[in-house]
């Protein structure tokens, strides 16, 4: 493999968003409570290296530059086959960012989101009213501070995963673990089996890849 300078790739200069200054405090709506290490691997074989980070409010592959948050753009990702960061693995595929969490013989993959939840708004007799999660997005996102680590403490951030999983050409979506029930519906006694006595949690993606993979491997 090549390597290069990761700020030397013209392309990188086109990245979508950047805001004012970077913390490395803890924060839920970034995947990593900091900016880590990590390395981009092209699809031409050239390797870069970047502090890089994901953002599940704007679902965006982020990097640090010269103390600002940039977003990886489209003409990038569509040339990245592989990016690590730590020992995990992502992808880009159908315009989402997923992480890889088991690639044989079935991938399954964990596309991480978030609700950004504003304060409410005064309301009549002394109630609030929340605004909507489009008026969130629009309205933070128009001033780059979803990009920002921290949010103001008022703000309920939410955050969720869907996972993937894909067998041959087919790809199922799950949101919940009722979904992987019904998935597993020929295999219902091995599955509620499993789950009376492992207790996954869904939001756990090592006991999400557990489960599938017990199911996958079990009749």
């Amino acid at each position: 493999m090549r390597c290069s300078s990761f700020f030397g790739l013209c392309f990188f200069s086109v990245a979508l968003a950047m805001a004012p200054s970077v913390s490395a405090i803890e924060i839920s709506h970034y995947l990593f409570p900091e900016f880590k290490e990590g390395s981009i691997l092209m699809k031409n074989g050239v390797v870069t290296k970047a502090l890089l980070n994901y953002n599940a409010a704007t679902e965006e592959m982020v990097f640090m530059q010269n103390d600002k948050v940039l977003a990886l753009a489209d003409v990038t990702l569509i040339q990245i086959d592989t990016v690590y960061i730590e020992d995990r693995k992502f992808v880009y595929r159908d315009r989402k960012i997923l992480e890889v969490l088991c690639s044989s013989p079935y991938i399954l993959m964990a596309h991480y989101k978030c609700r950004v939840i504003p304060p409410g708004k005064p309301a009549g007799y002394g109630g609030t009213s929340q605004t909507s999660a489009s008026d969130s997005y629009s309205g933070w996102s128009q001033g780059g501070k979803m990009y920002e680590l921290q949010l103001p403490d008022d703000f309920k951030v939410v955050p969720y995963t869907v996972y993937k999983l894909q067998k041959g050409s087919e790809i199922k979506n799950f949101t919940s673990m009722g979904q992987f029930g019904k998935y597993y519906k020929k295999k219902n006694n091995l599955f509620q089996d499993y789950v009376q006595q492992h207790k996954p949690d869904f939001n756990n993606q090592l006991a999400i890849a557990q489960l599938v993979a017990y199911m996958e491997t079990n009749e």
